[in-house]
C-alpha cells in the first residue's frame, strides 16, 4: 500500500525537476551572453589601448552577434503560455481557388521551413499532399525545439496573397488565401497514476452463471474513482483479486480515455475559432503587385521586403505578435 498523498508528492517533484532544468538553463544563456558582452568590452579596449584600427570589422561583428543574442532572450521573456516552450505542430491548408491557393500554401511551406532552418529547429514532415499541377493540398509539420509555439502561433490564421499569377497566360492579378493552424505537441500519457486514496473498493456476491462458486462469496469488485465519479464493477473472474485487476484495467482505460477528450477540449480551445478561408478573415497580407508589402492586420507590423519574408524573415511579426498579445492580457 502506497503512503498516503505518494502520487500528488511524486507529480510534485517532477514538476519542480522540470522547472529547475528550466531555470538552469536560462541562467546559462544569460551567463554565457554576459561573456560574449565581456569579450567584446575588452576587444574594443584593446583596440583603443593599441590604437589599432584593424579591429573594428572584428568588434562590428561581435556586437552584432550580442545584439542579435540580446533580441531573441528579449523575445523569449514574453512568452509566458502553459504550452509556450513546446514543440510546435503546423498545418497548412489552401483556400478555394485550386492551383492558385495550392501553390500559395507551398510557398508558405518554404516560408516556415526557412524560418525553422535558421533559427536551429529541426522539422519533420508528418503530412504532405500534393495538388494535381502544383503546390500543396495539405500538409503537416512538426517544428521541434524550446519555445516552438510560442513564436509560431503567431502564424495561426487565414494568410492572403496578391500577385501577378504565373499560371495565368493573361497575367492578370490574382487573390489568394491559405490557413495555418498550429498547435502544441502536447505527448499523451496512458499510464494514469490513481491514487488508493481516491478509490472506494466494495464487494459482492457474483451474479449469473459461474457454477458453484457464484452467490459463496464476495467474490465481485466495484470501484469507484472519487475524483471523477467513474464506477466499475468485474465479477467474471473466480476470485476477488483476479476481480479487482480487471477492474483496475477497466478503470486505466477508462480514466485515459477522459485524459483524452480533455486534451482534445484543449486543443480545440488552443485552435481558437476557425474562420473562413477567405476574404476579410486574413491576419496578414503578402501583396508583390502593384506594391511590395507584407502587413499584419492584428499588429499594424508591415515591411516592404517582402522576398526576405518569404525566406523566412519572420522574426519582425512574431515579436509584434507578442508584444500584441501581451497589452491584451494586461
Amino acid at each position: 500500500m502506497l503512503a498516503p498523498g505518494f502520487w500528488e508528492e511524486r507529480a510534485r517533484a517532477e514538476a519542480a525537476g522540470k522547472r529547475l532544468t528550466y531555470l538552469k538553463e536560462k541562467l546559462g544563456r544569460y551567463r554565457e551572453l554576459a561573456q560574449n558582452y565581456t569579450d567584446v568590452h575588452e576587444l574594443w579596449q584593446l583596440a583603443l589601448a593599441e590604437e589599432d584600427a584593424s579591429l573594428e570589422a572584428a568588434i562590428a561583428g561581435e556586437l552584432a552577434a550580442v545584439e542579435g543574442r540580446v533580441e531573441e532572450v528579449s523575445l523569449a521573456t514574453l512568452l509566458h503560455g502553459r504550452y509556450d516552450r513546446n514543440n510546435a505542430i503546423l498545418s497548412l491548408h489552401p483556400g478555394a481557388g485550386g492551383t492558385e491557393s495550392q501553390d500559395w500554401a507551398a510557398m508558405l511551406f518554404r516560408m516556415y521551413s526557412r524560418w525553422a532552418e535558421s533559427h536551429g529547429y529541426q522539422m519533420e514532415i508528418l503530412d504532405y499532399l500534393e495538388g494535381e499541377e502544383a503546390g500543396v493540398k495539405s500538409a503537416t509539420i512538426l517544428v521541434k525545439g524550446e519555445n516552438a509555439y510560442g513564436y509560431l502561433q503567431a502564424e495561426k490564421g487565414v494568410h492572403r496573397l496578391v500577385r501577378i499569377s504565373p499560371f495565368d497566360a493573361a497575367g492578370r492579378r490574382h487573390t489568394s488565401f491559405a490557413s495555418v493552424d498550429v498547435i502544441p505537441e502536447v505527448t499523451p500519457d496512458e499510464e494514469v497514476s490513481i491514487n488508493p486514496d481516491d478509490l472506494k473498493i466494495d464487494t459482492f456476491r457474483s451474479q449469473g452463471a459461474g457454477g458453484q462458486h457464484v452467490n459463496k462469496t464476495d467474490s465481485a469488485v466495484r470501484l469507484t474513482h472519487l475524483p471523477t465519479g467513474i464506477v466499475v464493477s468485474c465479477q467474471n473472474e473466480r476470485s476477488q483479486h483476479a476481480n479487482r485487476l480487471s477492474a483496475m484495467k477497466i478503470l486505466q482505460a477508462k480514466l485515459a480515455a477522459l485524459k483524452r477528450q480533455e486534451q482534445e477540449a484543449e486543443m480545440a480551445r488552443l485552435r481558437g475559432e476557425q474562420r473562413e478561408i477567405a476574404w476579410g478573415s486574413q491576419i496578414r497580407s503578402y501583396v508583390f503587385h502593384p506594391y511590395s508589402l507584407v502587413k499584419d492586420h492584428r499588429t499594424e507590423a508591415e515591411t516592404g521586403n517582402i522576398q526576405a519574408v518569404m525566406d523566412g524573415q519572420l522574426d519582425l511579426f512574431i515579436q509584434a505578435f507578442l508584444q500584441w498579445q501581451q497589452r491584451g492580457q494586461a
